[in-house]
Parts: C-alpha cells; structure tokens; sequence
C-alpha cells in the first residue's frame, strides 16, 4: 500500500518527468531549426537555435534527473523500513 508521502514524493517525480520530456522536446525542436538554417548557411541563426537547443537539454536532464532521485528516495524507503 502506498503511504501519503510515498504518493507526494512519485507526484513530485512526476512533476519532473513532465518538466524533462517539455525540454527534451523544445531541444529537438531547436536542434531542428538550427539544422535547417545549417542547410541554408545562416551561421547566426544556427548558433542561435542551438544555443537555445543547449539549454532546453540542461535543463531537460536537470528534471530528469531530479525525478529519479524522488523515485529513488522512495524505493530506498521502502527497503529501509523492512
């Protein structure tokens, strides 16, 4: 059975999950546009997507990351209490 804190700490994982694959698709989205201008030699516009692009994938793995270390805390509850 799941315990109210247990159910708090996956919502917040899940919160994070969400935020991770939001980045993840705003980076493909960018590195998309930066290919594009690549295509048509637009070095400005390149650099700019991808730079965008970067940071849409630090943060992307920041959330990730974060929804795996709540998911773990709860599962290392789990053990610590048996």
């Amino acid at each position: 059975m799941t315990t109210a804190r247990e159910h708090e700490v996956h919502h917040d994982a899940a919160v994070h999950h969400r935020a991770a694959a939001h980045h993840f698709e705003a980076a493909a989205k960018h590195q998309r546009l930066a290919a594009e201008a690549d295509d048509k030699d637009d070095v400005v516009t390149t650099a700019h997507h991808a730079y965008i692009a970067y940071g849409h994938q630090l943060q992307a793995v920041h959330h990730a990351e974060k929804a795996a270390i709540e998911d773990e805390e709860v599962d290392h509850d789990d053990v610590d209490n048996h």
